[in-house]
C-alpha cells in the first residue's frame, strides 16, 4: 500500500506561480512514476506531468509545456511541481498519483484557482 499526500495549492492571478508538493510513504519501492494529473468542473481528469523515479524521465501535457516544471526528491519519497505564467484555465483540482507496476495511487487533491 502506498499513501500520497499533496499540499501547496491556493488562490494565485493570473501570471503567478505556485509551488505543489506530493509525499508518498509506506510501499514506495513499489513506485516506478509519479504524476500530477487535474481535473477541472465539469471536465475529465487529465495528465500534467509525470516523472518516473529511477532515470528521473519527464512527460507533459501540451498545454503546460515551458511553464510547469515536474521534478523529484528522491531521498524524500516527494515530487514537486513548480508552476509559472498560471492562467485562468489553469484553475482545477490537482491531484498527485503515484504509479506501481499494478495500481495507480491517488491523492486527496489540491485545489488551484487562478484569477483573471
Amino acid at each position: 500500500q502506498v499513501q500520497v499526500v499533496e499540499s501547496g495549492g491556493g488562490l494565485v492571478q493570473a501570471g503567478g506561480s505556485l509551488r505543489l508538493s506530493c509525499a508518498a510513504s509506506g510501499r514506495v519501492f513499489s513506485i516506478n512514476a509519479m504524476g500530477w494529473y487535474r481535473q477541472a468542473p465539469g471536465k475529465q481528469r487529465e495528465l500534467v506531468a509525470i516523472i518516473t523515479t529511477t532515470g528521473g524521465s519527464t512527460n507533459y501535457a501540451a498545454s503546460v509545456k515551458g511553464r510547469f516544471t515536474i521534478s523529484r526528491d528522491s531521498a524524500e519519497n516527494t515530487v514537486y511541481l513548480q508552476m509559472n505564467s498560471l492562467k485562468p484555465e489553469d484553475t482545477a483540482v490537482y491531484y498527485c498519483a503515484a504509479d506501481s507496476t499494478s495500481y495507480r495511487y491517488w491523492g486527496q487533491g489540491t485545489q488551484v484557482t487562478v484569477s483573471s
